[in-house]
């Protein structure tokens, strides 16, 4: 699979259908969730030279997945700062690298607004591709009635 990546910000006419993932995945954890409030949301990643952004990765211009890198996703730890977040790829790409792709796209942007440590949040309680990716487990917790492992990367 070739994959290119874009900034949301560049294709924003793909905020809808990038709601609608989230939404359909994520919808159920967030009480009065709706699509349109997904999309009220990404309306403030819609950036490229600042964080928080939302980049895709696009195939045959057509978008197969998304990741995001914005401040303090988990309100108990205000003294971590920068998240990797939002990492979601559509059913038919799974399976395909798109979701490491993303993530170490991620890093590289992460890196090159001088970010030194990321911090991200999972249900996969070994850490699955995250920890692949050489991302450590920092401590298992109970966020918004999910069990989560939130994990950290030091980026060189």
């Amino acid at each position: 699979m070739t994959l290119e990546f874009c900034f949301l910000a560049e294709r924003p006419e793909f905020k809808a259908l990038v709601a609608h993932w989230y939404f359909n995945e994520w919808g159920a954890l967030t009480p009065g969730a709706t699509v349109n409030s997904f999309e009220d949301k990404l309306a403030g990643y819609l950036q490229k030279d600042a964080i928080p952004l939302a980049l895709l990765a696009m195939q045959a211009n057509k978008p197969v997945g998304v990741a995001h890198l914005r401040f303090h996703e988990m309100t108990i730890y205000p003294d971590k700062t920068h998240w990797l977040g939002g990492v979601y790829v559509a059913p038919h790409a799974r399976g395909e690298q798109v979701a490491s792709a993303l993530v170490q796209r991620i890093e590289q942007l992460a890196q090159s607004f001088g970010v030194r440590e990321l911090h991200l949040q999972t249900e996969q309680q070994d850490g699955g591709l995250y920890q692949r990716l050489g991302w450590l487990a920092q401590e298992q917790v109970n966020y918004r009635g999910v069990d989560v492992v939130v994990m950290s990367k030091l980026l060189s």
